[in-house]
């Protein structure tokens, strides 16, 4: 029986690291590429144990340029698939952050922020998290204020990147995620899950960046018969690389206004106290 089906609604004392694998499985991830970092590891660790029992693949890199290219290649393969770092390890992964953009890769990337030289709790990394990216990009960044939402968002995560076919951060930090509370697991029929639209036109008609009325394109998978070129480069809809500004423009108008007409659905908060109140920040 797959362990998914044995896994009941509970509630569980748990790491908020351990909290992040836990959700990350139950979002479907099946893939996880990283490197060791305090006060990151501990979901490494986790998810090693994990995947195993899932049929997932699970690879110890050399270092965090080889973790978010190797996720993003399981993702590029069909896989939902996930890294996680702390701070000093994200500075290496902006490179390929902003190619998971440029080629619409759903992939989910935890930073557990620390201080850069040193194992202390900090909110340093925000800015960086929204804008840090190469090029023309809307970054969806999910940032988590308890062990419980740390399992509810990297589920949350992946249902966003899938949707929206662009990299979601989830943005922990070294205080939340070495504590342990109370969480409700929920029964796996419970969780909303939701997957990347697939083409239903045979290869020769696919135009693989065609995003249509909502901007998100389908998502093949490398093995199933459809030629892409994912590159960096600006491309059209064929995913041809081209030099002509009309067709650049048009491409990171569509990129970017996907997120940016969705962000009602994106955006998460909550209201406090609101009833007087005529501005809110």
């Amino acid at each position: 029986m797959d362990i998914m089906e044995t896994r009941s609604s509970d509630v569980k004392f748990i790491l908020g690291n351990h909290a992040v694998a836990e959700g990350a499985v139950t979002a479907g991830c099946r893939f996880f590429a990283g490197y060791p970092i305090t006060p990151a590891s501990e979901i490494a660790e986790r998810i090693s144990e994990m995947m195993p029992e899932l049929g997932g693949r699970f690879i110890q890199m050399e270092d965090e340029l080889g973790s978010i290219y190797a996720t993003i290649g399981a993702s590029l393969a069909g896989v939902k698939a996930m890294t996680a770092t702390a701070s000093a390890g994200y500075n290496y992964m902006q490179e390929g952050i902003g190619y998971a953009v440029a080629t619409e890769t759903p992939i989910v990337i935890v930073d557990v922020m620390r201080l850069r030289g040193d194992e202390q709790p900090t909110q340093a990394d925000i800015m960086q998290a929204r804008w840090s990216a190469s090029g023309d990009h809307e970054m969806i960044v999910l940032a988590p204020s308890s062990v419980q939402e740390l399992f509810d968002y990297t589920i949350e995560a992946f249902n966003l990147a899938e949707k929206y076919r662009n990299p979601v951060i989830v943005l922990s930090e070294m205080t939340l995620s070495l504590m342990r509370e109370n969480i409700r697991m929920p029964d796996p029929g419970e969780v909303e899950i939701v997957n990347r639209k697939r083409p239903d036109v045979p290869p020769e008609e696919f135009l693989p960046f065609d995003g249509g009325e909502d901007g998100v394109p389908p998502m093949s998978s490398f093995g199933d018969g459809y030629r892409v070129l994912y590159t960096l480069n600006p491309h059209d809809k064929r995913g041809m690389i081209t030099g002509d500004l009309d067709v650049y423009d048009e491409l990171y108008r569509r990129i970017t206004g996907k997120i940016r007409r969705a962000v009602d659905d994106i955006v998460r908060y909550e209201k406090f106290y609101m009833d007087d109140a005529d501005i809110a920040v």
